[in-house]
């Protein structure tokens, strides 16, 4: 008897689960090892992802995007992880963070001038939120924007910014107007205004992405760089994280798939004492434990991407899921080294790049223990 067709995923999802992992297959895993040794990937996998038709997924065709619900970005998340290199994921993808407030809030003149580059993979797109005195306190942040006749003069600097050496646009928080949330703007700096420098960070892992420090120093930005209006960017800021955390929930769930199926390859391949070792009841405890926490964060995951899909912003749930997700994550990581042993700990192999890009997961997007404070809050507790 065959499986019931999935109430979530049709034709037009198998097919483009399909490319995505050609592309990974073809263009992204075979080079993962080395890319990440280098700290760098080449600029030509910008443009191979937007032919591949990997850039565009949910921004307007007159940009060069495709139509695209909730489900196609859970796909496009969960089989890029499954490379097992986090920094190409995040550097590949930054425009998903950078692109889509301006996409969806920034005039069709700045849409227009922007948005097509970056969807061929001509240009990079980054996010600038994050400073060096606080994260997820956005209605806190300290970077100025003093508007003097057409111009702003951006002061300030950012920290944490993933493609932050290499994107040529940055979408930047900046305050406007007075304290709090009702102060922030969004800007768009091209990397190369006068008094813009940027600094590369060294990472535990993510090793092939860049991430850097932005300094802004009295950096003159056209006034039409505005993204959207003036004192509306908190708002751009908060529905962009409801997304990136749907996304890195995706990306959590394939990491850990990665990770369980270099396991069990292991431990079929693997003998001691004359047997392999998913013949060892531990292991084999050990693999249903994956497979059960994988499971169960992929339903959760799906359940949420529906409601997004319904138009709705759970922002409760994206929390607690990103939680969910990371955690599954996390074990499934460590069980997997654990159960290659030496070879899991050696540089190189899949497991163990995915064990040292666990905290970053668990950090970005908002941590674990502000995921938790958000759901309460949201849930009235």
């Amino acid at each position: 008897m065959s499986a019931p067709a999935s109430p979530y995923f049709g034709a037009e999802h198998a097919a483009f689960r399909a490319t995505v992992q050609r592309f990974v297959r073809e263009e992204s895993a075979p080079h993962a090892a080395a890319w990440d040794e280098a700290a760098s990937f080449p600029r030509e996998l910008y443009r191979k992802a937007a032919q591949a038709g990997l850039l565009g997924l949910g921004f307007a065709q007159e940009h060069g995007g495709c139509e695209a619900d909730a489900f196609m970005h859970v796909i496009l998340s969960e089989e890029l992880a499954m490379s097992g290199s986090g920094g190409v994921c995040a550097s590949l993808m930054s425009h998903t963070i950078g692109a889509p407030p301006i996409a969806k809030f920034a005039g069709a003149e700045l849409q227009a001038r922007v948005l097509p580059a970056i969807l061929a993979g001509e240009k990079i797109s980054a996010l600038a939120i994050t400073e060096p005195s606080g994260g997820s306190d956005v209605a806190s942040l300290k970077t100025t924007a003093r508007l003097e006749g057409s111009e702003y003069v951006v002061n300030g600097s950012k920290m944490f910014i993933t493609s932050g050496m290499r994107a040529d646009y940055y979408t930047v928080a900046v305050r406007t107007g007075g304290p709090g949330a009702a102060g922030i703007s969004l800007l768009l700096i091209e990397r190369d205004r006068p008094g813009f420098t940027r600094t590369a960070l060294a990472k535990m892992g993510w090793w092939a992405s860049d991430t850097a420090a932005l300094y802004f120093e009295d950096v003159r930005v056209p006034a039409a760089n505005l993204v959207g209006e003036e004192g509306r960017g908190f708002k751009a800021i908060m529905a962009n994280f409801n997304m990136e955390r749907l996304g890195m929930a995706a990306q959590a769930v394939g990491f850990a798939q990665a990770a369980f199926d270099d396991a069990l390859a292991w431990a079929r391949e693997r003998h001691t004492f004359g047997q392999p070792l998913v013949e060892r009841q531990v292991i084999r405890h050990r693999l249903v434990d994956m497979r059960m926490r994988i499971e169960a964060a992929r339903a959760y995951l799906h359940d949420c991407a529906w409601e997004v899909q319904q138009g709705l912003q759970p922002a409760a749930r994206l929390a607690m899921l990103k939680n969910c997700a990371t955690q599954a994550m996390q074990f499934c990581a460590d069980s997997a080294v654990q159960i290659l042993g030496g070879a899991g700990f050696m540089r190189g192999s899949r497991a163990e790049r995915i064990y040292r890009e666990v905290k970053v997961m668990m950090i970005g997007g908002g941590s674990e223990e502000i995921m938790k404070d958000l759901a309460a809050r949201q849930l009235g507790f």
